[in-house]
């Protein structure tokens, strides 16, 4: 992340300035003359919500959020967009600078801070001749945000980026081993264990579902293994985060259509690339957790000796699948690496993927599907920990009766159920390989943004990552 953030210990003189207010009335004085104080009243009451005024030695940012008659959730996202939106203004401006003052809380301020980091993303690396965003400096001139707040704002967004650059990444230049490696690079930078189990150790392992996938495939699938354990750490079981890791889907044999469907695929390992990240962030931040990430990884592509409809695999677990459409491959990798988790006796188990067109289509880019067996304290955390970084949970029903959508002919089950109910038979399927408490996150919908969305910018998103993250921060804290 190419931007520095700090707290000023003096509000300065010269420097771009940012006052984020929702009371024109607690404006510092110094900052305003009467009359610039009485055109921001003025546009104020036009509903302006960003007013601007040149002072010829510096820009000011008038930034009036609506911080009212809203739940926390909403105003924490409205403060997110509100610093998106300035960071546009900025990079507009050309300015390389900003100091933002402000007497809201530090809660508030943190999200500002967040939308203006998250909000400064770019992927430049194949652009010939980039225009990077101008912006280089933040400085936060408030007596109630500290460094420390500001430094875990930082960690947590530089997290958001990593996830982003991997879901940015085309195949042709990140396959499962570069994935694999991108993850050993995290863990050395952070401070976490990488283990990365080669082709040779997956047949030993007879991770059955994973290597048919990796099946039509030139290039050799891994399956990655990171590890947090910090020795004062509060758990007494682990909390597993398993990520698909599929680096490119064309569907297989079970070709996807083209436009709007295959040629944004680069993106099936936002499910992976969430986990790893979020990795980081655990181990930056030193979270007193013990916490294991997996992901399996490959591509699926349609070669002479790809998996077919028709196939029986046979998993690692032994419960044998009947392949009936080979576009649904990501449950067949997860159902791999969710048994593997069995050996942890895991406390809880979050598993993310871009799994399913059902839950695009259920919610669209909004939130995220979510489902599981665990306990009801858990999933009101949960909940409450996708409210507060606004990556909401939509719970669907997990009835045992679903499963009937899914029971084979000819094998213990099929890897699909059907056009009833797709999103919900997906999690069903990936149930019958654990044996712990269980949450399954479908981010098909939010995972890649086809077209601007504040402070998510377009294409990867880093979905996921937040979520995890705010959840293991409660959980620590207990």
């Amino acid at each position: 992340m190419n931007l520095y953030l700090r707290k000023a210990n003096i509000l300065p003189k010269t420097e771009n300035l940012a006052v984020v207010t929702t009371d024109i009335g607690s404006i510092d004085r110094r900052i305003l003359k009467k009359n610039e104080l009485d055109f921001v009243r003025k546009e104020a009451k036009k509903k302006s919500k960003f007013i601007t005024i040149n002072q010829y030695s510096r820009l000011v940012f008038i930034c009036l959020v609506d911080g009212n008659g809203k739940g926390e959730h909403m105003i924490l996202e409205s403060y997110r967009r509100a610093g998106d939106t300035l960071v546009s203004l900025l990079n507009r401006s050309k300015a390389t600078s900003v100091c933002v003052t402000s007497k809201e809380g530090q809660e508030e301020l943190s999200a500002f801070a967040e939308g203006m980091l998250l909000g400064n993303y770019q992927f430049l690396k194949y652009k010939s001749k980039p225009e990077s965003n101008s912006l280089k400096k933040i400085s936060f001139f408030a007596p109630q945000l500290k460094q420390q707040d500001l430094d875990a704002t930082k960690t947590i967004c530089e997290a958001v980026y990593h996830a982003r650059n991997l879901v940015n990444e085309p195949v042709i230049s990140l396959n499962a081993t570069d994935l694999a490696n991108a993850f050993k690079g995290m863990g050395k930078d952070a401070g976490f264990s990488v283990k990365v189990f080669d082709k040779a150790k997956i047949k030993d392992m007879k991770m059955g579902g994973l290597l048919a996938v990796n099946m039509g495939s030139i290039d050799p699938p891994t399956f990655t293994v990171m590890e947090w354990k910090p020795s004062k750490h509060v758990n007494t079981k682990p909390i597993v985060l398993v990520g698909k890791g599929v680096v490119y889907d064309t569907g297989g044999l079970s070709l996807k259509p083209t436009p709007g469907s295959m040629d944004y695929m680069k993106c099936d390992m936002a499910g992976g690339a969430a986990v790893g990240s979020a990795m980081y962030a655990v181990a930056k931040l030193k979270l007193p957790l013990h916490v294991i990430a997996l992901v399996p990884a490959t591509d699926n592509r349609p070669d002479g000796n790809a998996y077919t409809p028709g196939d029986v695999i046979t998993m690692m677990s032994g419960l044998k699948v009947e392949v009936l459409n080979t576009d649904a491959e990501g449950r067949m990798i997860l159902a791999d690496a969710l048994h593997y988790a069995k050996q942890f006796q895991p406390e809880l188990v979050m598993e993310f993927s871009t799994l399913t067109g059902a839950a695009a289509a259920a919610i669209g880019q909004y939130g995220i599907v979510a489902m599981g067996t665990c306990e009801d304290d858990t999933r009101r955390d949960l909940h409450k920990s996708g409210e507060m970084v606004y990556e909401r949970l939509a719970e669907f029903p997990f009835w045992d009766e679903y499963d009937e959508l899914i029971k084979s002919d000819v094998a213990d089950i099929k890897n699909i159920g059907g056009p009833m109910a797709g999103a919900i038979t997906a999690g069903r399927f990936l149930k019958k390989f654990t044996d712990y408490p269980y949450m399954h996150f479908d981010i098909a919908g939010p995972a890649f943004g086809k077209g601007g969305d504040s402070y998510r910018g377009k294409n990867g998103t880093g979905v996921g990552v937040r979520l995890i993250v705010e959840y293991l921060q409660r959980r620590a804290s207990k």
